[in-house]
Order: C-alpha cells, then sequence, then structure tokens
C-alpha cells in the first residue's frame, strides 16, 4: 500500500512538534494528524508557565546553588519511589537517561533553538522533609523566558517551515480512532474528520463527524497527552495508595485532554503501565474567568500562608506550601473534604502568590522588562490582583472574625470556629516573634529567606498575619486540581512502544504524557516540578531521532 508520509505522528502539542521537528531536520516527511483546529497548535504546553528542571546551570552557579547529576539522580528517584519490578523497568532507564539530559544537553539544546532563561531560579517541590525523601534539595525550576508559547514556538516555527518546504502536511480535526497493523507492524491510522471549528484556543470544540480518513506510513508515533481534561476517567484510574476519589475537583487542562489514545493503542497490542499513577495540584483556584468547563487556575504560592482544612486544623509538617503534593493530596483526601485554605494578608499576597499559566503571567510570556519590574514594585501583579476582586474562593476582610465569617458563608457550612482559628493563628504568629522556636513551617520561612531569588521577588519578610498594617487579611479556598499523567504507554529509550510480553511494537512509537514522559512513568509516585515540558522534549527527541536513524 501507498505511503502517504514517512511518519504519522498523532497529536499536536510539544512532544508531537518535537519528534516532527527531529524527523523533517534529517529530511524525513512527517504526517502530522491533530483532533483540535489549527489555534491549538502546541497543546497544552501553550498553557505552562514554562519551567525546565535544569542540573547544575550557570543560572544555578551564578545564584550560588551547587548541584549535581549524582544530587539530582538521587532526588529523583527518592521522589519516583520505583517499587514495580516489571512496570518501572523502563521508567528507571528513563530516570537516568532524563537526569543526564537536564544535567547535559538540555540547556544547549534549547538555547540552540532560541530559547532563553530568567536568571533566578525557583525551588519547588522542596520535599517531604529528610534528605532522603521526595523533593529537590536545591532550587532547579528554570524559568522560560516566554513562558509555554516560548518553548512551543521554537519548534513550530521549525515545522512551519518545514511544511513549506513540503516536508511536513498538517490535518487539525481529524481525530484518530484506530491504529493499522499487518503482521503486527504498525503502519497507519483511521479516524472521523470532525466538523470544523473556529473556537479559540482551549475552549471545547464539536465533535460531530463529518468525515472519515486514512493514512498510511513507515511509522506512528503518539504524542497525544494524557487524561487530565477527562473527570470521569481521571476517577476510574484514581490510585488506591491516595485514599478515596475526591468527589468535586476544577480542572486544569483543556477538555481535548481526554486520554483517547491510551485504550487505542491497548487495543492494538501496545503496553499501557501505570495507570494509577498521576499528579494533580491541591491549590487550585475557580477561573474567574473561564477558557474551558471547570476551569482551575494553580496558585504557585510561597511559604508563609496558614494553611488550614476544611474544618480549621492547621496542615502538619511536612505540608506547607511549595513542599510535597502528592504528600498533601493524600492528606486532605484522609480528612472527608476536598477543600482547604490557606490564610494570609495582603503583604504576603503581593510578595508571595503568583499563578500557574502562560496568560495569568504576561510579563514572563511577552517577554516584557518593563512589565517585569512590577513584581518587585508594591502591589500584587495585575492577574493576582484580578482573582482577589473578581475570585469566587477570594474572602477579604480587615478583622479575622469576619473573615472566619466570611468563609463559613463561601461554604455553606459552619466547619470552622472563629476561636479556634484565632488560637492557631495566634500560636504561628508567637513563633514568628521568636528568634526560635519549634514551628517547621515558621523554620522553612527563614530558610528560604536564605536563597537569594527567594528573598528578593517570592518570600515575604517573617510577620504576624494579626500584626497591623500589612494591609486586609485574605482566605483563599483551594480545591483539587487535575493535571498530569504519569503512567502511559510503555516504551524503551528509542521512545518505541513496548508490548506486554516485552517485545518492541514494530512501527509504533509514544512521546510526551501519553507515554508518562518516558517509558510509561518516568516520575514514578512523584515529580519534582519543571519535567513536564522537558519530558515531551526528551521523548519526543527520542522518538524523531531513533526513526530518522532507523527508516528504511
Amino acid at each position: 500500500m501507498a505511503s502517504d508520509a514517512d511518519v504519522i505522528v498523532v497529536g499536536a502539542g510539544l512532544a508531537g512538534l518535537v519528534a516532527t521537528y527531529e524527523l523533517t531536520r534529517a529530511g524525513r516527511s512527517v504526517l502530522l494528524v491533530e483532533q483540535e483546529n489549527a489555534d491549538n497548535l502546541g497543546g497544552q504546553a501553550h498553557w505552562s508557565l514554562g519551567g525546565l528542571f535544569l542540573v547544575d546551570s550557570p543560572e544555578q552557579r551564578r545564584l550560588g546553588v551547587r548541584d549535581s547529576y549524582e544530587l539530582a539522580l538521587r532526588d529523583w528517584n527518592s521522589s519516583a519511589a520505583f517499587d514495580r519490578p516489571e512496570a518501572d523497568h523502563w521508567p528507571r532507564c528513563w530516570a537516568q537517561a532524563y537526569v543526564e539530559f537536564a544535567a547535559g544537553e538540555k540547556r544547549s539544546y534549547l538555547r540552540g533553538l532560541g530559547m532563553r532563561f530568567m536568571p533566578f531560579v525557583g525551588w519547588a517541590e522542596r520535599g517531604g522533609g529528610t534528605a532522603s525523601s521526595h523533593g529537590n534539595s536545591v532550587p532547579r525550576f528554570h524559568f522560560g523566558w516566554g513562558t509555554g508559547p516560548e518553548i512551543v514556538r521554537v519548534f513550530a516555527d521549525r515545522v512551519r517551515e518545514a511544511e513549506r518546504a513540503g516536508l511536513v502536511r498538517i490535518r487539525y480535526r481529524h481525530r484518530v480512532d484506530e491504529l493499522l497493523t499487518s503482521d503486527g507492524v504498525a503502519h497507519g491510522v483511521r479516524g472521523s474528520v470532525l466538523r470544523p471549528s473556529s473556537e479559540r484556543r482551549g475552549v471545547a470544540s464539536s465533535r460531530e463527524v463529518v468525515g472519515e480518513f486514512e493514512h498510511h506510513a513507515q511509522a506512528v508515533v503518539i504524542t497525544s497527552g494524557g487524561i487530565g481534561g477527562d473527570q470521569e476517567l481521571v476517577r476510574r484510574n484514581w490510585p488506591s495508595w491516595l485514599g478515596r476519589k475526591p468527589e468535586r475537583m476544577l480542572t486544569g487542562v483543556p477538555a481535548h485532554v481526554d486520554g483517547r489514545m491510551l485504550d487505542i493503542g491497548e487495543r492494538a497490542g501496545a503496553s499501557v503501565v501505570n495507570r494509577d499513577r498521576m499528579w494533580h495540584y491541591t491549590e487550585g483556584i475557580t477561573n474567574w474567568d473561564p477558557v474551558w468547563p471547570e476551569h482551575g487556575i494553580r496558585i504557585l504560592p510561597g511559604p508563609s500562608a496558614v494553611w488550614l482544612d476544611a474544618t480549621g486544623e492547621r496542615l502538619p509538617a511536612p505540608y506547607f506550601p511549595g513542599f510535597d503534593n502528592m504528600g498533601t493530596l493524600r492528606h486532605i483526601l484522609g480528612t472527608g473534604y476536598d477543600y482547604t485554605w490557606f490564610l494570609l494578608d495582603q503583604r504576603i499576597l503581593e510578595k508571595e502568590f503568583a499563578l500557574s499559566g502562560s496568560e495569568q503571567n504576561p510579563d514572563l510570556t511577552d517577554k516584557s522588562p518593563r512589565k517585569l519590574l512590577s513584581r518587585v514594585r508594591k502591589g500584587a501583579p495585575g492577574p493576582v490582583e484580578a482573582f482577589k476582586r473578581h475570585g469566587v474562593d477570594f474572602v477579604v476582610r480587615d478583622d479575622l472574625r469576619d473573615l472566619v465569617a466570611g468563609m463559613n458563608e463561601l461554604t455553606g457550612e459552619s466547619l470552622l470556629d472563629p476561636r479556634a482559628v484565632r488560637e492557631r493563628v495566634m500560636a504561628r504568629d508567637a513563633e514568628i516573634h521568636r528568634p526560635y522556636g519549634k514551628d517547621m513551617q515558621v523554620s522553612a520561612i527563614r530558610a528560604a529567606r536564605r536563597f537569594i531569588s527567594d528573598r528578593a521577588i517570592r518570600v515575604a519578610t517573617p510577620h504576624g498575619l494579626l500584626d497591623s498594617g500589612n494591609g486586609p487579611l485574605i482566605a483563599v479556598r483551594l480545591r483539587l486540581l487535575t493535571r498530569k499523567t504519569l503512567g502511559g504507554l510503555e516504551t524503551n529509550l528509542d521512545s518505541q512502544v513496548m508490548r506486554p510480553d516485552g517485545s518492541a511494537f514494530e512501527g509504533l512509537y509514544a512521546a510526551g504524557e501519553v507515554a508518562g514522559f518516558g517509558g510509561g512513568g518516568v516520575h514514578g509516585y512523584n515529580a519534582l516540578e519543571g519535567t513536564f515540558l522537558g519530558g515531551c522534549v526528551f521523548s519526543g527527541r527520542s522518538a524523531g531521532r531513533a526513526l530518522a536513524r532507523d527508516l528504511g
């Protein structure tokens, strides 16, 4: 049968663009099929903050951060907690290879394409409280100048150049429904043409079928993303080790992140592993200006807010803002409620609150030095202030008793006792005002301020919430927020899909979130943050280079 291209790539997100770029730079032809319209080129990566995990970078060294491949690999393996002999075989291999990439060629590879990095480095996922537990031992979260749209652009521009040169054809509104195989070899896709859509990026589009298609190639690369846009699918795969399934969540990715290709790949004979590993956030707030259904935004908090559960109990150590995402999620689910509270004041809001996402950080996304200066001026960043004014999850009052009353009013439940909340806040404030104390969160705040990036732009000067002169008191209701799929199609280090019997699936490759960012779960049970975009780049690059090398 005639081939429509050397390779078919299913999904025009970041991993698909990277694989396509690597194939075309080697002179291979690509047919790129995507179920959404052209405005969605780049997929979920477009919406990201653009953080990238780098190890022993010039940015770290300039800030006095001493990092190494050995330390990063130890942190990765401690966090991943790989414990499945068969299902974790390839993820372990990918973990080592990815950390080598992050400590080696990753930065120069991206810079060679035009990507630039901010001089400050963030310290995400500070961990579970001991040297050998989950978490980053040092700051490794590098901010891409231009956020998610920029990392999409550096690959999309080259894919468009290849399209103009005739090496790439893109078929939008083409939804793959079946992988085509002969004698155990993948050679094409069959699917449905969806009604043309003019919806803007991220908006849920029509699923009306207006036609059919069938295309053939020497190989197929699946880069279709995870399951985070389908809450029912998330619940169906909910990890037993996290406890009960949440009844209510916000959705952190567009509706088209639907996980369809996982089942389609499995029906064709692919191995899918670690379905119960996923990464969802605990600091979600309802988007007051939503793009997709149940659209939630994640707060990227500094360490100073007091974190209370739904009943007013303070979350125990080490479940502080920004420290141990999955441990905190497990604890919250154990309370029997699906929401928690941040208590803070205007001073903390202005210094410590950031919002995840390219659209919530216009200074970084627009690459505007003038806008960036607003982060060191008095006042909250514009998007944060807009959420404080318009967001349904924010309660702002001048008095703590009134604040607690507003919190109870917001939820419709009288779970919070004003006297008990005051006692907890006063106890915390007393620790703030002592040079020494036993409050581990207060110790963490002081430790964070020893890092120059945190002290300059991320962590407020320690002070009591009930001290005067710090602006109104603020409570933020935090919801659980769906985000990343950590398991998926099992792949070897060439991104070739494996079969359940351990053999390679000839002609079939996978990259990005649909492959658990490599191997079917390179993160294990925990991510170190800044690792999702990089996982798409590394696995897409591996697929493209392997096929460019091996195709006839």
